[in-house]
């Protein structure tokens, strides 16, 4: 990896430049405090956080292949292990002290997911290792933050490993040692298929395509060199699910997100030989209309456009902590509490989350107003 180990001496010289440039900002949740970076800073990628002299490295992006052949050839040198990309959202999970946390992508403490942790990772891991941190991908339609799910989780949430970092470095733990570590401690993973080379097109092809008709999202494919490298693809029907899911953010996210997916979809049909029936065009028109048809009508029947979330926790108090992060995050008025009640071994959260722009957008056009193309 491109990042450096940060020597101990250096380290509050540059917590203390990153926080003077805007980089690093102080954040808290309930009683614990830290510094999430906002932006890449020297070697520490945005997403980092820092608990004190404890560094938990942002975890990095990953480069997106459109044609899966030529990509792999152009991207990485055989031989390479293959996991399933799991359609979710990315946390690192690490010991502070007494406590095991969640850290989002960006950097957030999590209070779903630090809550829900207990449920799916075997805490002795970090009795054992306390060094370790663990990046996973958490799925389900019982998650906070995303609409669309994998079509193998019914409810709820699951969590999938897919990396183990160390606290103050950047690099991954082996794929040898990390199949172990999770074997030993009964850790979720996600699927692997093996090491495999680029002559073994055929063979990858076959396995793409079987993800695709499963309405799964794709592959992650991890170089076995030094440099690590690592390339994701995703299948045909991921593209319109994320159309499907997204149409009702339409005025929320830009024009490129569903154009892109549209190319993605075309390049992955010519290049695995599939054609255009009239069920697959029909597909994609009603992931495009469906959900902006639905979107308007939710206008005209509550005045607003919003997603309805509805979470697990299993204590109460980390339920609050969540819809007071999201608001401050968010915007109180934003993100709205509809219940908390306690269900069986759970207290169930339901809340909406308005989306300010479409809103917006449609209550000025089905008011009369113009736009100026």
């Amino acid at each position: 990896m491109a990042n450096k180990t940060i020597d101990p001496a250096e380290l509050p010289r540059l917590l203390e430049l990153a926080c003077a440039r805007n980089r690093a900002r102080p954040a808290r949740l309930g009683d614990w405090e830290y510094l999430r970076f906002t932006g890449h800073f020297k070697s520490l990628p945005e997403g980092t956080a820092a608990f004190g002299d404890t560094v938990i490295w942002g975890y990095p992006k990953i480069g997106r292949i459109f044609q899966l052949k030529t990509g792999l050839a152009a991207q990485l040198d055989a031989p390479f292990w293959i996991e399933e990309k799991i359609d979710g959202y990315n946390v690192r999970i690490f010991r502070h002290g007494d406590d095991i946390l969640a850290l989002t992508r960006r950097g957030f403490i999590c209070p779903f997911t630090t809550d829900r942790l207990t449920d799916f990772i075997n805490p002795a891991v970090f009795a054992e290792h306390p060094e370790l941190v663990l990046c996973a991908e958490v799925a389900g339609p019982g998650n906070p933050y995303n609409e669309g799910s994998p079509p193998f989780i019914p409810e709820d949430v699951q969590f999938f490993v897919f990396d183990v970092m160390r606290r103050n470095q950047p690099d991954f733990l082996p794929q040898q040692d990390r199949l172990r570590l999770l074997e030993t401690f009964g850790l979720p993973g996600v699927p692997q298929f093996g090491s495999r080379r680029l002559s073994d097109w055929e063979e990858i092809g076959a396995l793409i395509m079987r993800l695709n008709r499963e309405g799964r999202e794709g592959l992650i494919f991890k170089e076995d060199s030094p440099r690590n490298r690592r390339v994701k693809y995703v299948t045909g029907n991921s593209n319109l699910s994320d159309i499907r899911v997204s149409d009702t953010s339409i005025q929320q996210l830009p024009a490129e997100y569903f154009m892109h997916r549209i190319l993605r979809l075309v390049v992955f049909m010519e290049e695995h030989g599939i054609e255009p029936t009239p069920e697959l065009c029909r597909e994609l028109g009603q992931s495009l209309l469906g959900g902006a048809l639905a979107t308007v009508r939710q206008f005209r029947d509550h005045h607003k456009v919003f997603h309805t979330f509805r979470c697990r926790f299993r204590q109460q108090a980390n339920a609050e902590l969540m819809m007071q992060t999201m608001g401050q995050r968010l915007g109180a008025g934003q993100v709205r509490q509809q219940r908390l009640a306690e269900e069986g071994d759970y207290y169930l959260l339901e809340f909406t989350k308005v989306l300010p722009k479409t809103t917006g957008l449609l209550g000025h056009l089905l008011d009369g107003g113009i736009v100026f193309d």
